[in-house]
């Protein structure tokens, strides 16, 4: 299976967000707690260059609590400030206000010496499809949407969405959407939903999760699936075809690999992380 996925408005987003970045204090880089790497744009780094920078790994409610640590750890070192939240919740906006004013203590240090006023803090939220970057965004500032007034970035279109006092955004351009040519990152995203089912094969999706399940949670599927020990050691296809007797969908393995798709994406068999510190991040599991 060979995913191809290049939409071409990348280049116009990233231009965007590159004379965007002037107006704001600091970016909020939302990832995706199942795969905090494999949901992060590679371009990234070469757009924000020394802007400060909150990842905040979303949907920490769907990750593996023990990999989100460890992921956590991974950023802080990368010298990003980092935040696990649940862009559901209310009180990850009380979180994220904090980490922005640790991140730019050091500025508001500097412009309190120099007598400027203190001013709400200005931000812009980027992230890939399917992070959470529009929920974040509607969690930030309500159902309200308000325009803060005159402001720089105005005049040319843009619009600043207010969060209470302490917070405002930048309305942000299109968003960053991942390139890769890792067909593993494009199975990562494909499982997880980044990618619309169209473009793929849903069984090869299927298969894939199954592996990655047999591998890392296999108590899990066995009891989802009614596998027995023996049946954890067929491969490929081979688990897919157990899987469809098992469900008495007897030979419609279509309807079978949809099941076990939605069955992952809708957290049945539990929370779960695609990307493995111990195999990603290039650093051994106990430096962190």
């Amino acid at each position: 299976m060979t995913i191809q996925w290049f939409p071409g408005h990348m280049a116009k987003a990233r231009r965007e967000i590159s004379e965007k970045l002037k107006f704001v204090d600091i970016v909020f880089e939302l990832v995706d707690a199942r795969l905090p790497i494999s949901s992060r744009n590679p371009m990234l780094d070469k757009v924000l260059q020394q802007k400060p920078r909150l990842v905040l790994i979303n949907k920490a409610d769907l990750g593996d609590p023990q990999q989100i640590k460890l992921w956590e750890k991974y950023f802080t070192n990368q010298g990003y400030y980092t935040l696990a939240i649940n862009a559901q919740e209310n009180k990850c906006i009380k979180e994220i206000i904090a980490k922005s004013k640790e991140a730019l203590s050091e500025k508001m240090a500097r412009d309190q010496r120099r007598g400027i006023k203190p001013r709400a803090i200005r931000a812009m939220v980027i992230g890939i499809p399917n992070v959470g970057k529009s929920t974040l965004m509607n969690r930030l500032v309500g159902k309200k949407i308000a325009q803060t007034g005159n402001k720089p970035g105005v005049t040319k279109g843009q619009q600043w969405l207010k969060s209470g006092k302490e917070l405002e955004l930048l309305d942000t351009p299109g968003v960053l959407w991942p390139r890769f040519e890792d067909q593993e990152i494009g199975k990562k995203l494909a499982l997880t939903g980044a990618i619309k089912d169209q473009l793929l094969h849903l069984d090869d999706i299927a298969i894939y999760g199954l592996s990655f399940f047999t591998r890392y949670y296999p108590a899990v599927i066995k009891k989802r699936y009614n596998l027995t020990d023996e049946d954890l050691t067929l491969k490929g296809s081979d688990l897919l075809i157990k899987i469809t007797k098992n469900l008495g969908l007897n030979d419609q393995y279509d309807r079978a690999s949809e099941r076990v798709v939605l069955d992952i994406r809708q957290g049945k068999l539990g929370s779960y992380t695609l990307d493995r510190y111990e195999e990603e991040s290039g650093e051994g599991h106990d430096e962190a």
